[in-house]
């Protein structure tokens, strides 16, 4: 018994020696930002580029399919531009120098979630995505589309109130959780954590863009609603990492790592006022953007009810005798 559990302990101290350390397992740390050096510090990681690109050409190959098929009513350019611009952003988060040095500052950690969540998300729904493959589909492909859509597993994961429910969850979860620091020490759950993070993004947005076919159709007041709502959970996470102790050892050990930059707990605080202010700004930028097409919808309700009047008084006018 006592060789079994030398063997054992050996064999763990084996394992663990194989390991990367935490501070070491998304490459070395990145060296003080400087110009024009900052500009250069991409990571091209394949896993990321390649979906990207994948992504990007289906898009252009579905646009040109059903622009063919339709010349008289193409996908609009703006929403090919919506969704390639989700993509781009996601490659600049995942990327860019931000990926460079998320590793060593949550501040930058906090961007490159931020642009996952709430830039790149809503730019892809924008493009919608769903509406382009049902026109591009045959019609058996299109019935299956169709079946999956209507699923009882996406009305169900779409429903707003779970939607909304579980992207506060997330967020709350990952940063208050071990499971953050250690997804900084893991690469594949660091790439869990960034496809639960712009996952559930997707379903927070998705009633609130409501460019794709949908179970639940939320109505421009309801949607300024879920959107009101949002702020204040999104605040007061932000001001509760702003609060908190230093919540990650890894950031404490890069911190001993390098000569420059804030301490642990200021870069916690940059990060969560980075959450709190940006995250609002984003909502309320949304907010004004869901008051203008509620605008837009009126008007055309208005123009359309006059020009239904007008006919009215036309015909009555044309009648003899009137």
């Amino acid at each position: 018994m006592p060789r079994l559990r030398i063997g054992m302990a050996a064999a763990v101290a084996g394992i663990a020696a194989s390991l990367p350390p935490p501070v070491l397992a998304h490459g070395p740390p990145a060296p003080a930002p400087s110009f024009p050096g900052l500009l250069l510090a991409w990571r091209l990681e394949p896993l990321v580029l390649v979906p990207i690109v994948i992504a990007a050409a289906g898009w252009v190959w579905l646009t040109r399919a059903v622009a063919g098929r339709h010349p008289a009513h193409p996908p609009p350019a703006w929403r090919t531009a919506a969704f390639l611009g989700g993509l781009g952003v996601i490659g600049i988060a995942l990327t860019s120098p931000i990926e460079a040095y998320e590793g060593g500052l949550f501040s930058v950690h906090m961007l490159q979630h931020m642009l996952l969540e709430l830039v790149a998300a809503p730019l892809l729904l924008l493009g919608a995505p769903a509406t382009l493959a049902l026109r591009a589909a045959s019609p058996s492909v299109r019935r299956g589309l169709l079946a999956i859509l209507h699923s009882r597993a996406v009305a169900v994961l779409s429903f707003p109130l779970l939607a909304w429910l579980l992207f506060a969850a997330v967020n709350w979860g990952w940063h208050f959780s071990t499971l953050y620091d250690q997804a900084l020490a893991n690469a594949w759950l660091h790439d869990l954590q960034h496809i639960t993070f712009l996952g559930a993004a997707l379903l927070f947005w998705w009633p609130v863009v409501g460019a794709d076919p949908a179970r639940w159709r939320l109505a421009y007041p309801v949607r300024l609603f879920y959107l009101f709502l949002a702020m204040p959970q999104n605040s007061f996470l932000g001001v509760a990492l702003m609060s908190a102790p230093v919540l990650y050892p890894h950031y404490a050990a890069q911190a001993h790592l390098r000569d420059w930059g804030p301490t642990p707990l200021v870069d916690q605080g940059i990060g969560g006022m980075l959450m709190w202010v940006g995250g609002d700004v984003v909502f309320l930028l949304a907010m004004g953007l869901v008051v203008a097409a509620w605008v837009r919808q009126e008007d055309r309700r208005s123009a359309r009810l006059d020009a239904r009047l007008d006919a009215d008084a036309a015909g009555q006018a044309a009648r003899p005798g009137t």
